[in-house]
């Protein structure tokens, strides 16, 4: 195909894309699954940590960020289960947006109107990020509502802005499998072969790479032997270990969310005497602090999403497209 110089802007079209796919996810079936999904466990795990703040005392000047970390048995805390349900309902937003559009046979129709892939594959990504945005923001108020009434006391200030940080992270993370989603549905063109890449490559970040991150870490950077003889820890073991488990997106957001809603978190990782020295320990950290700990992590999800969303947009632009 020749290669010409476009006429006016790549953008254009951008906004007739980004609120037709929006009015479509927000009205489609599948999205309105996924909300109950999303609601109905969510509002289980609230209840048990509600029941649990009860229980305690209210000493506690950061009472209501109970409510997205504590957990009772069998579920996991809210902030938990959202770390496993946000991929979910991101991959299912993506994973059909581009292959879709190829079965459906309305592709090189789209694209000979004055609408340019970029501005195509951009108004996908933003829609999806907005769907997810208003979800995620409706489920935090209803939690902020919910503490409210069931608990009968106001929020902090740094509780609200805390949790907003919480929110936000949470959006960079979906902002992550969503883009997964779509980089493999414009890679494959069967819409299910795309799911379930997508959902193995979650299930590989979540269960699999914890696990084999410690014994890759051990074979690149063997411990002395001394430091194991001595039930030690051999810093450059540790070092590997970290980083390699810092490349899965699910720990950068599990590090987050532990560093906003817990304030006492001090480290993330192995903590040694020089971190916690002259410090009262269970004492909160100012938010400052605690957004200086989690910088990398939060600026290592914008880094995923910008690399998985240009990987997407220069194989999308490289692909041939017939009638």
């Amino acid at each position: 195909m020749n290669r010409i110089s476009r006429m006016g802007s790549p953008w254009h079209g951008l906004g007739a894309v980004l609120s037709k796919e929006l009015a479509d996810h927000l009205g489609s079936a599948r999205m309105r699954l996924l909300e109950w999904l999303v609601v109905l466990t969510a509002a289980a795990a609230l209840y048990g940590a509600i029941q649990g703040i009860r229980q305690t005392t209210s000493s506690d000047p950061f009472v209501f960020l109970h409510l997205f970390t504590d957990a009772q048995a069998p579920l996991p805390s809210f902030a938990a289960l959202l770390g496993f349900l946000i991929p979910l309902v991101a991959i299912g937003l993506g994973f059909d947006a581009i292959n879709g559009e190829y079965g459906r046979r309305t592709l090189s129709r789209i694209l000979s109107q004055p609408i340019y892939r970029d501005a195509l594959l951009m108004g996908k990504f933003l829609a999806g990020l907005t769907a997810l945005a208003i979800c995620l923001v409706s489920l935090w108020l209803l939690v902020m509502g919910a503490g409210l009434i069931l608990l009968g006391v106001p929020p902090s200030a740094e509780e609200v802005v805390r949790s907003l940080a919480f929110l936000v992270a949470a959006l960079a993370y979906a902002g992550v499998w969503l883009a997964v989603a779509m980089l493999c549905s414009i890679l494959f063109r069967s819409a299910s072969t795309s799911a379930l890449v997508a959902l193995g490559l979650w299930l590989f970040c979540a269960l699999l790479w914890p696990m084999l991150a410690p014994a890759l870490a051990q074979a690149i950077a063997p411990p002395d032997l001394a430091t194991v003889m001595g039930s030690g820890m051999d810093l450059r073991t540790v070092a590997w270990q970290q980083g390699l488990l810092h490349l899965s997106p699910a720990t950068l957001f599990s590090d987050t969310a532990i560093t906003l809603l817990s304030p006492s978190t001090r480290a993330l990782g192995p903590v040694f005497l020089s971190q916690i020295q002259g410090a009262l320990l269970g004492s909160p950290l100012p938010l400052s602090e605690s957004l200086a700990i989690i910088w990398p992590q939060f600026t290592g999800l914008i880094a995923a999403v910008l690399l998985l969303f240009t990987a997407g947009y220069v194989v999308f632009q490289r692909q041939e497209v017939r009638a």
